[in-house]
């Protein structure tokens, strides 16, 4: 198994801890998304979006991380990310799409250069863009977390699922721009008992062997 990874990818940092979690060793290969290497030739190859993480399992290519998430449950069930019951599933599924596809993209990396580059937009109007969805998005998932109707010590149960995968590295990058999160004490109570656990902790951008004092790429971003 290959894991292709980065440090600072809120996408592979998801993967990283469903694979410590599951127990699982695959061979970390290091794109670094800084020095553009996920434009190589050999890449394009891999994933022709070019974009991480990929996981290789034997002749198996797997792109984008809810997929791979989906995929390892699959493959490697134990210990498993997703409620037995179906109406669990569903709800853990949706609250992960509300932050893979409805947060995430508009936060990442190539749109903060975009509106840098493209856009000429200031690093005050990009922060302040940052600032806006951020605070929409965690709005919406501390308000899904309130109505739980059977909450536990994660985002479903006691243990953690795919849910608690998306939401732990979403509140990291936000704390990393400095964003306020004392509104969301549900998230922050989740997210700190997530942390307590070994393969959270040692899947945090720190702990990885590519990891670098987090210096400003663009303005207004990294």
């Amino acid at each position: 198994m290959k894991f292709y990874d980065f440090y600072m990818s809120n996408a592979a940092y998801r993967v990283r801890i469903a694979l410590k979690l599951k127990g699982l060793e695959a061979e970390q290969v290091i794109v670094n998304l800084i020095e553009d290497e996920h434009r190589a030739n050999w890449f394009e190859a891999l994933n022709p979006q070019r974009m991480l993480p990929i996981l290789e399992d034997g002749g198996i290519v797997v792109a984008q991380s809810l997929p791979i998430l989906e995929y390892l449950e699959e493959v490697y069930p134990e210990p498993p990310l997703l409620p037995a019951n179906t109406a669990g599933r569903a709800w853990v599924r949706s609250f992960a799409q509300s932050i893979a596809s409805d947060m995430h993209p508009l936060m990442g990396r190539r749109v903060r250069r975009y509106l840098a580059d493209r856009i000429g937009a200031s690093a005050e109007d990009i922060d302040g863009w940052y600032r806006n969805w951020i605070a929409a998005g965690l709005s919406g998932l501390e308000g899904m977390l309130a109505a739980r109707e059977s909450p536990g010590g994660f985002c479903s149960g006691d243990a953690p699922t795919l849910a608690d995968l998306c939401l732990v590295p979403q509140t990291y990058n936000a704390r990393r721009f400095n964003r306020d999160l004392s509104p969301y004490p549900t998230i922050l109570d989740i997210v700190a008992r997530c942390n307590e656990l070994p393969a959270f902790a040692d899947s945090m951008p720190e702990n990885q062997p590519d990891w670098k004092p987090m210096e400003g790429v663009i303005p207004g971003g990294r």
